[in-house]
């Protein structure tokens, strides 16, 4: 019974239509143990990656850690190779050659071997371009969490597989993987002030900010606006679905501490509100 609630910890209830701002959550129902979910940033950022102290009480509560996505050490050989087309295409027929080496530039010494590189599909190429700058040999906070979770011997389950992102990567029409590539490429300046947005809203639990980022390229530029649609459509909302599939069971146990990116808490089409859906009170915590 202790662990049906934890000392010092505010509880607030929050209508459902808002979830718009805070990053930990209670999950419960009568006679159910609570479960908790946390939005998290896919970053090494030091500022990111101190879990409060909170965040490490819910997790030390918890038997479960249910992560975004659990790739395992033998499985990144396959997932780098879902990268690259299979068949006769190459990215040289979606970008030309002076896009192309733009691209080589951009991505430095990240880029791939040549012969990698030139079969690799454009939403790898959105992936690479839209990536962060990391802190060198830092984990991300994701990783910090499967790590903390297993010194204190938590099950770790995963809410989707590998394959899983990839085809929900591949969903997207190839002319908004193509067309978000080129906005990347003539927006990197911007790039690095944009991700310290998205740590500064994080930062300040600002879902409703967060996802406010996501659609900005499309308010500036109303040209690429539906491509950025179909970015959320595939990568945000339609995974949300998914995870709150694989929680069903886990969650009707309870003790699951969820961590997925923030994104996919925000809104009516949210984690949160589907799971809501599934009869469980939501509470925010944090």
């Amino acid at each position: 019974m202790a662990l049906v609630a934890l000392p010092g910890i505010a509880i607030a209830a929050l209508p459902a239509e808002l979830f718009s701002h805070g990053l930990l959550f209670r999950v419960e129902a009568p006679g159910r143990p609570p479960s908790y979910i946390f939005g998290t940033l896919h970053s090494n950022d030091p500022r990111v990656t101190a879990i409060p102290t909170v965040v490490a009480q819910a997790i030390a509560a918890s038997r479960y850690l249910a992560p975004e996505v659990l790739v395992a050490q033998g499985e990144r050989p396959e997932f780098f190779d879902a990268l690259q087309f299979d068949d006769a295409r190459r990215l040289s027929d979606y970008f030309d050659a002076d896009a192309l080496a733009r691209i080589r530039v951009a991505l430095g010494a990240g880029a791939p071997a040549p012969d990698a590189f030139i079969r690799l599909k454009p939403w790898a190429v959105l992936l690479m371009l839209a990536q962060p700058q990391t802190q060198a040999g830092g984990s991300t906070l994701d990783e910090a969490l499967v790590e903390a979770a297993r010194r204190q011997r938590l099950h770790v389950i995963g809410l989707e597989l590998p394959q899983e992102q990839v085809a929900s990567l591949d969903a997207i029409p190839i002319a908004s993987q193509v067309a978000i590539v080129q906005w990347l490429l003539a927006h990197r300046a911007s790039l690095p002030a944009e991700h310290e947005a998205a740590v500064v809203a994080w930062l300040a639990q600002d879902l409703a900010g967060l996802a406010a980022l996501t659609t900005a390229p499309g308010r500036a530029d109303p040209a690429v606006a539906r491509h950025f649609v179909q970015l959320e459509k595939h990568l945000v909302e339609n995974r949300s679905v998914v995870m709150a599939h694989r929680l069903f069971l886990p969650l009707r146990e309870g003790r699951v501490f969820v961590a997925v990116g923030a994104l996919h808490l925000y809104g009516r089409k949210g984690l949160l509100e589907l799971i809501r859906g599934q009869g469980y009170r939501i509470q925010r915590v944090y």
